[in-house]
């Protein structure tokens, strides 16, 4: 293989020839091989850190920093980032010690040998553009990797946010398609009271719609970086004036509505935007689960359990038991959600982690939430198409169960008593006999007056009826 030869602090070594990544890469590579993740798995994040340095390059150039020569060719090899080009060499692990480090050198070795190329001149010809020098100049990993997070987990969430919009939209389309459906309501799996299948789904679609606010909410917090802050927040090896000219320029390159930190020194070492958005992702995925959960209890049977519902069947269930369909959707949608919960704990333990001025573990917070919005992007797309859009209803169960449930005595319980009620119930329990049935046979409504109680018009709203 053909190589070249690089220098850093510890020494030569010698690079592949062709690689746009360098000496400091490379090392990182060797260093760190834990997750099996490379940087290039989350081109959102590599993205943002392109949109870092063409906004770092623009300014510099303009407070002279830099030569319009070196600035454009900068700027053209982010382009070329952006547009998705090159990913394929960034080929550090997401977790990595040095807080980030070797993420930042990758791409400043990677847009320094872009531009080299685009110059005509040779890869690993620094003399000419060097990757700290001139791609890193007036940045610190300490400000441009977690500015870059900031971006690229607000680009994550835009990718997601249909897709979490779209599973809210088939639910709600199912909940109007089963609002005819009347069907007991239950708590503590006991039966309670009537409800339509319907109001059941739109539930299920208002919850998940409440948490689509609150991840624009966390992406707002995001909005506020650290940029120009370098090292630790104080700005050195910037020029006065630089913190504010370079987040106008990422805010307009990136589109997002960015502003400097109050407090760069604050902002340097504090990790509770990315512990909030890992939280309201925790809520999400609690959520899901729950309503994952419900799916697989409603579905339970096809003869023995619930069977208020009917999931689309997707795979044989049973390597054993011939005809055995499982509700697989549902079960895949839970295990994610675990690991998105698993997830926010090692961020929690990162955040609370950080020493004096610096966060350290910073790549298993990006790396984290990063993840866990790919994997609930994906999840809420299999569970909208491969189960949700698919759902049909058995109605005459539906209709089985309120009639032979017992819970249909509360809405007896304003015109007979709570202690008469208590006793029809406990009486329908042992005898078998409908509470309809035995509330007549004593004379303490007229049939009329049950039938009215218990239509879906009494039982299903606040009552308007009265006798």
């Amino acid at each position: 293989m053909n190589t070249r030869s690089e220098y850093d602090l510890l020494g030569n070594m010698d690079v592949p020839a062709d690689a746009l990544y360098g000496i400091q890469t490379l090392r990182a590579a060797q260093n760190f091989s834990i997750t099996g993740v490379p940087i290039s798995h989350f081109p959102e994040l590599i993205k943002a850190l392109a949109m870092v340095k063409a906004a770092a390059a623009r300014t510099n150039q303009e407070m002279k920093l830099l030569t319009t020569e070196k600035a454009d060719a900068i700027v053209y090899a982010c382009q070329d980032l952006i547009q998705g080009q090159y990913h394929d060499q960034f080929i550090v692990d997401v977790i990595q010690g040095g807080a980030g480090t070797s993420t930042n050198m990758n791409a400043n070795e990677v847009i320094a040998n872009i531009a080299l190329t685009k110059l005509g001149h040779e890869k690993g010809d620094y003399k000419r553009l060097h990757p700290n020098d001139d791609v890193n100049r007036s940045q610190s990993t300490n400000d441009a990797y977690p500015t870059a997070a900031c971006l690229g987990i607000q680009f994550a969430a835009d990718s997601f946010i249909p897709s979490l919009t779209s599973l809210k939209e088939a639910l709600e389309t199912k909940a109007h398609e089963f609002s005819h459906i009347v069907k007991m309501g239950r708590t503590q799996l006991q039966d309670a009271v009537p409800m339509t299948l319907g109001q059941e789904f739109d539930a299920f679609a208002v919850t998940l719609g409440e948490d689509i606010d609150r991840i624009h909410e966390a992406c707002a917090l995001l909005c506020e970086v650290n940029l120009g802050g370098t090292a630790i927040g104080t700005g050195i090896n910037t020029p006065e004036g630089y913190a504010k000219l370079v987040v106008e320029k990422l805010a307009t390159i990136s589109t997002k509505p960015l502003v400097p930190a109050s407090n760069l020194v604050e902002a340097t070492s504090d990790m509770g935007a990315f512990v909030f958005f890992s939280g309201i992702l925790k809520r999400l995925a609690i959520k899901l689960s729950k309503m994952s959960n419900d799916l697989r209890l409603l579905s339970s049977g096809p003869r023995t359990g619930l069977g208020e519902i009917n999931l689309p069947p997707m795979q044989p269930g049973s390597s054993i038991m011939p005809g055995k369909v499982n509700p697989v959707i549902p079960e895949a949608m839970n295990q994610t959600a675990y690991q998105v919960i698993a997830s926010d704990l090692a961020v929690t333990l990162a955040a609370e982690a950080g020493q004096l001025q610096l966060n350290a573990m910073e790549p298993m917070i990006i790396y984290n939430v990063l993840n866990s919005l790919k994997m609930l992007k994906e999840a809420c797309q299999m569970l909208e198409t491969r189960c949700i859009r698919g759902i049909t209803a058995n109605e005459d169960i539906c209709a089985g169960h309120v009639e032979n449930s017992i819970g249909i005595i509360t809405a007896l319980v304003p015109h007979i008593g709570y202690a008469n009620a208590s006793r029809i119930a406990n009486a329908a329990l042992h005898t078998g006999n409908t509470v309809k049935a035995i509330v007549i046979a004593e004379n303490l409504l007229t049939e009329e007056q049950v039938n009215i109680l218990l239509s879906p018009q009494s039982m299903l709203s606040p009552s308007k009826v009265t006798l």
